[in-house]
């Protein structure tokens, strides 16, 4: 196996990073792999990687972009001031899904997260996203929140 490394995504990563966020039957309804890739993309990635608050991460493997997550880092008054790490996005290219990818990610943003100094880490997954509920709690995770959104 190829040596595997994290790093902050770049510019150059976004195709591959939307094309992993399209595969699969939520996201291919939600994301737009067209070429070029629509402007809200770039932008959103700006804003992302000039956010000392944000950190969009690549995995890669022998160079090659096989994994990408989020953190975000969230400071609140609850808990005491306790700082939170948010982790949003989590993809593992189709060809190396089961391999073992996923849970390196997820170990490396939360010692990220750790390192960092958040008291708690949390996410969010799909309600009908099933294996990655087993996945999730099989790392230690916890279902502790019922969740909520609203279109705008």
């Amino acid at each position: 196996m190829a040596e595997i490394a994290f790093r902050r995504a770049k510019r150059t990563d976004i195709a591959v990073i939307v094309a992993m966020l399209a595969d699969d039957k939520l996201g291919s309804s939600r994301e737009d792999i067209r070429e070029p890739l629509a402007e809200a993309y770039l932008k959103a990635f700006e804003a992302i990687d000039t956010d000392p608050n944000q950190f969009l991460a690549v995995m890669t493997e022998a160079d090659r972009v096989v994994g990408t997550l989020q953190l975000t880092f969230i400071a609140g008054l609850s808990r005491r001031g306790a700082l939170r790490g948010q982790i949003e996005s989590v993809r593992v290219i189709r060809d190396r899904q089961g391999t073992g990818l996923g849970q390196k990610m997820i170990e490396w943003a939360v010692d990220q997260c750790r390192e960092r100094g958040c008291a708690i880490v949390q996410l969010t997954t799909d309600r009908s996203r099933l294996d990655a509920h087993r996945f999730y709690e099989r790392l230690g995770f916890k279902q502790t929140h019922l969740g909520y959104k609203i279109d705008l």
